[in-house]
């Protein structure tokens, strides 16, 4: 498994690549199975979930595979996500598509996910987006409640602001591990300013959600085709293998049900690009040369 921490020397060990479920909710237990059989075949130990997923489904349909085959459990780790509160009818309290970051919801939906997915503890929760009524006291009495009774052994953030993020840390005691936001080479913002040289400063690896662009890659054949032939590589794993280039050590969340795609994406860990041509790949997506 090609692995790494976190948040160094002393944080979660995470598989490089991640499994992201959010498009698991269309297949079968025995298809969930089979999915997660060849991630962890393949290297990739940890799967991304959250609350929402799948309408409030995904997390019962990743629990009940488990459940099926419950030797899994053991061989991953586990990281999910609350704090958005969607419109749903199972959800018929909602009037309107929320945040909440209170104690009481972070606590109970935490509970409700190892209920869910039948697992002892989840090895990572992550406050899904940052909300304007985020009370941090709040917040690390939540996180200190779950640490201490061993439900939940690291903490993070997603799609956090380098400001939120420190604003957040600033009231917890322990290092925030993660920031999960959208970073791909079809959409950089976040690695030109200044959101991943905040983690990186800190010492805290970034996530990264739809790595590949949702998987539309609107790519120029004059700039990938021969990259993919130098390197006998598919776009997607070109694609993959910038991001893995960059030394803030980004995990990127891969989203596929398809288990040809996982062993894909998984391969990429044998790429190191260029610098040269990590740059020509810059130049492609922004339209011009470095100053």
């Amino acid at each position: 498994m090609v692995s790494s921490h976190l948040l160094h020397p002393n944080g979660p060990t995470l598989s490089r690549l991640i499994a992201g479920v959010w498009r698991w909710h269309h297949t079968s237990p025995q298809q969930i199975i089979r999915l997660i059989e060849t991630s962890l075949e393949a290297g990739i130990t940890t799967f991304d979930h959250a609350d929402i997923y799948g309408d409030y489904g995904n997390e019962a349909l990743f629990g009940h595979a488990l459940r099926l085959q419950p030797s899994l459990a053991g061989r991953m780790q586990i990281v999910t996500k609350c704090g958005i509160n969607l419109m749903s009818d199972k959800k018929p309290g909602h009037r309107i598509k929320h945040y909440d970051t209170s104690r009481a919801h972070i606590v109970t939906s935490a509970e409700n996910s190892l209920r869910l997915l039948g697992v002892t503890h989840l090895d990572v929760l992550l406050l899904h987006r940052p909300d304007p009524l985020l009370n941090a006291e709040e917040v690390a009495a939540a996180f200190d409640a779950l640490k201490t009774s061993g439900k939940v052994k690291y903490f993070g953030v997603s799609n956090f602001t380098p400001a939120q993020f420190d604003l957040l840390q600033a009231y917890l005691p322990a290092p925030l591990v993660t920031n999960q936001i959208e970073l791909s080479l079809f959409q950089p913002q976040a690695l030109l300013d200044g959101t991943v040289d905040h983690l990186y400063r800190l010492r805290t690896a970034p996530m990264a959600w739809s790595p590949l662009g949702g998987g539309r890659m609107p790519v120029d054949e004059h700039v990938f085709f021969p990259l993919a032939t130098r390197y006998n590589a598919t776009y997607s794993q070109l694609a993959l293998a910038w991001l893995l280039k960059h030394p803030a050590s980004i995990f990127p969340v891969i989203g596929t049900t398809q288990p040809d795609r996982i062993r894909e994406a998984a391969h990429t860990m044998q790429l190191h690009l260029d610098r040269q041509d990590w740059f020509e790949l810059l130049r492609w997506i922004t339209g011009k040369d470095v100053a």
